[in-house]
């Protein structure tokens, strides 16, 4: 009978759990940890790093080296904890009342401990068909590490036959999401007393009709919604979700910097969304240039990660509710992930992993322990599955 998968799992979440990989900082620590773990099994794996060295992707297989394999895919990286009031040290897996908390442990730690506590038992069997691990940084900042190692996994590995990136769905599957672009706007001004604002220009009074213009926009993309939508809220959403300026309350602000996000379902195109916008900043830009030649207003795109569509006849759906016991009905999520660029990279790709969303990016953050038992009967039906080679 089979090894119980859970107890292996939540041990090594514990210590996933200790590196503080808030996307601002490194994941090295983790992945040299993630090295070593997988060192001690005979696994083979790489980095596939960012520019400087500072952050890096794994890839590690296990298995023969033969087409058709399956890919589990995460994220290490995890969003900040400041300023949230946590009942306890959020970088130490605590265990109340049968949850596990701690930052990270259902977005998406849980699942990468599923993943290589289901390691051992893949490297120790005859495989027929290989497993493929893809940890990723830098996710929660606009899915930035992936598409390095997305490239390489089609390039350079035999063709795997699809992808389950882990993020949290309760352990169901889900066949797509929305797409989500980031923008910063920043207006610039020229500075002076606040009692002759004719001499100047506050940046922040010149940016407050694009951010009104932006509010029109969201609530005009929600009257326009399809009812038919599966996605909750249904149509495309716009949030401002950053914004800084000036410098004291009786000085004319120099600089107004906002951030938004325009998160899209399949078929929407943001830029032609956008367009309004865009030759409003434009205008605006024209404007301020005529009042002061140092002023401006200047729209940026921070990222832009696809949507993931539901794909008729999914491979990785089937494979994924059939190691799950999945019967329910087709399920699509509205946070972005890595499942889009997973697809955009002609990948059959589903997403299947531990925990609520509801639980993440929160003080508090837990994975319920039952979710870690689903998530291990799940990985060891994978085994048999890479064992078997059905």
């Amino acid at each position: 009978m089979a090894r119980d998968l859970a107890p292996a799992a939540i041990e090594i979440l514990s210590t996933l759990v200790s590196f503080d990989t808030t996307s601002r900082g490194s994941n090295l620590p983790l992945i040299e940890w993630v090295e070593g773990y997988l060192d001690g099994l005979g696994v083979p794996h790489r980095r596939v790093p960012n520019e400087d060295g500072s952050k890096s992707n794994l890839i590690a297989s296990i298995g023969p080296a033969e087409a058709g394999g399956v890919v589990l895919s995460g994220h290490t990286d995890v969003v900040p904890v400041d300023g949230q009031p946590w009942s306890s040290d959020p970088f130490v897996l605590t265990e109340r009342d049968g949850r596990l908390y701690g930052r990270g442990t259902c977005d998406m730690k849980g699942f990468l401990a599923l993943a290589l506590a289901a390691a051992p038992d893949l490297a120790g069997a005859h495989l027929k068909k290989p497993v493929h691990l893809a940890f990723s940084y830098d996710e929660e900042i606009g899915c930035l590490g992936a598409p390095r190692m997305i490239e390489i996994i089609g390039r350079e590995l035999p063709r795997p036959a699809l992808v389950v990136v882990g993020e949290p769905t309760g352990m169901e599957a889900v066949n797509g999401h929305k797409g989500i672009a980031t923008f910063n706007v920043t207006v610039t001004g020229r500075e002076g007393h606040s009692s002759l604002p004719h001499l100047g220009v506050s940046a922040v009074m010149e940016a407050i009709p694009l951010m009104a213009a932006l509010r029109e926009l969201a609530e005009r993309l929600d009257r326009e919604a399809d009812p038919a939508s599966p996605f909750t809220p249904k149509g495309a959403t716009l949030t401002i979700g950053l914004l800084n300026g000036g410098t004291a309350h009786n000085i004319l602000a120099r600089e107004c910097r906002f951030t938004f996000d325009l998160r899209c379902p399949p078929g929407f195109d943001p830029e032609a969304v956008l367009a309004p916008l865009y030759e409003h900043v434009r205008a605006l830009d024209e404007a301020l240039k005529a009042r002061a030649p140092e002023a401006g207003a200047t729209i940026e795109k921070r990222t832009d990660v696809p949507p993931f569509a539901p794909e008729p006849g999914g491979v990785a759906e089937a494979f994924a509710r059939r190691l799950a016991g999945d019967n329910g009905p087709a399920r699509v999520v509205a946070f972005a992930a890595e499942a889009g660029q997973f697809q955009r990279g002609g990948f059959s790709t589903v997403i299947c992993g531990p925990g609520s969303i509801e639980q993440a990016h929160q003080p508090d953050e837990y994975v319920d322990i039952s979710q870690m038992e689903r998530g291990a009967a799940f990985m060891r039906r994978l085994v048999e599955w890479a064992a078997a080679g059905e």
